[in-house]
């Protein structure tokens, strides 16, 4: 029996991922549950999966009704807090933004394998966490379905061998739109994704693909790959989830129906496979596959995650804050739709490289790097 510390359990990954443990009783169960600010969405979880502990970030106290066996904590350091009760045997941790980051720290200081679907971690501080992984010889299993296809081709492969790797992406829902026409976009236009249902930031960044910024950067910890080895394409199924190529000329690519239960289920189970009722081979919906090349007029975000990895140090923190505080501009109706992308760039290019030796100096970067943002995007024309 495997226990699961499910971090973000009221949003979209969190949700499939109880789904998928719920389904499985013999061979998971849940230790903890780490929800924002939905109270009764968690009381409702705590009370079906009687976890140890539980934790309510923006709370004073249990609402009525919450079960006597579950210790509840909140505030930002109840997280670590309900993770110490718990003592999971895999943590997923699917917070969102930046306050994911002491979570993923926590799972590698302990060797407790990181199902990490907070792709902030990595881009914010990927040299640092990853060094903690090879020092607690601690498995880090990439939740992202991009990232999980990667994780799979390369299971009995020798990094040698890689000469590059094929992101994916659908490229979102402005993929056809003149590129004109994108001062009008609106955030309900951009929240409507062709074919994955996700949160609003994330949906948003996969229609400017800073999405695909941030999954190069992780690509690049992940797989120690070079800048020069990730290359992304539009791939507008989203059947194809990525791709190997290595130095003999073969190429290897995981396949599958767009339903993010399936990279998490892997994460779960691994290093097994759990058996899944899914649909497989489709004829139909397999049979056009197509491959684009990204054009840098639409998607200008794409370039900052190379540039980042170039940059070094805390270049990954800049961009994460930038992008969260441009991101919700836009999404109040305060700042026009290319502006995400220009103002994240202005703030990138502006930014002199620092180390990061630990956890405070990541925080300390993504607060300075928040407020320049807010003072920065806030002078911004409206949209």
């Amino acid at each position: 029996m495997k226990r699961v510390a499910v971090l973000g359990s009221t949003g979209s990954v969190g949700a499939n991922t109880l789904k998928l443990v719920g389904e499985r009783p013999e061979r998971f169960a849940v230790s903890t549950l780490v929800a924002h600010r939905s109270a009764e969405v968690l009381l409702e979880q705590v009370r079906l999966f009687r976890p140890r502990s539980a934790c309510l970030v923006q709370g004073d106290g249990p609402p009525p009704g919450w079960p006597a066996g579950t210790e509840l904590r909140t505030g930002a350091e109840g997280v670590l807090e309900a993770l110490e009760i718990a003592a999971p045997d895999l943590v997923l941790n699917a917070i969102t933004g930046a306050a994911g980051l002491p979570a993923s720290e926590w799972a590698l200081r302990r060797g407790v394998p990181l199902a990490l679907a907070n792709k902030e971690s990595l881009v914010i501080a990927g040299a640092w966490l990853m060094e903690l992984a090879r020092q607690h010889s601690t498995p880090i299993l990439p939740v992202d379905s991009e990232h999980c296809a990667i994780h799979q081709c390369l299971r009995d492969e020798a990094r040698p061998a890689v000469r590059r790797v094929y992101l994916t992406g659908s490229g979102g829902p402005f993929r056809q739109r003149p590129v004109r026409e994108f001062a009008s976009i609106t955030p309900q236009e951009a929240l409507r994704h062709p074919t994955w249902t996700m949160g609003p930031r994330i949906t948003v960044g996969s229609a400017t693909m800073m999405n695909k910024a941030f999954e190069v950067v992780e690509a690049h910890w992940l797989f120690d790959l070079a800048p020069e080895q990730i290359e992304v394409v539009i791939h507008p199924q989203s059947i194809v989830h990525s791709m190997v190529e290595f130095v003999d000329g073969s190429i290897l690519a995981q396949l599958g129906l767009p339903d993010m239960r399936v990279p998490i289920l892997y994460c779960l189970a691994w290093p097994e496979r759990a058996p899944f009722a899914f649909e497989g081979f489709d004829l139909a919906r397999f049979r056009n596959l197509e491959f684009l090349p990204v054009e840098p007029e639409r998607y200008p975000a794409l370039a900052l995650g190379h540039e980042v990895v170039r940059r070094g140090g805390d270049s990954g923190a800049v961009l994460n804050a930038a992008d969260e505080v441009a991101t919700e501009m836009f999404l109040a109706g305060r700042i026009p739709f290319p502006e995400i992308a220009r103002g994240v760039a202005e703030l990138v290019h502006a930014h002199s490289p620092r180390p990061l030796r630990g956890l405070d100096d990541a925080l300390a970067a993504d607060r300075a790097a928040r407020a320049r943002a807010r003072q920065r995007l806030g002078q911004g024309s409206p949209a």
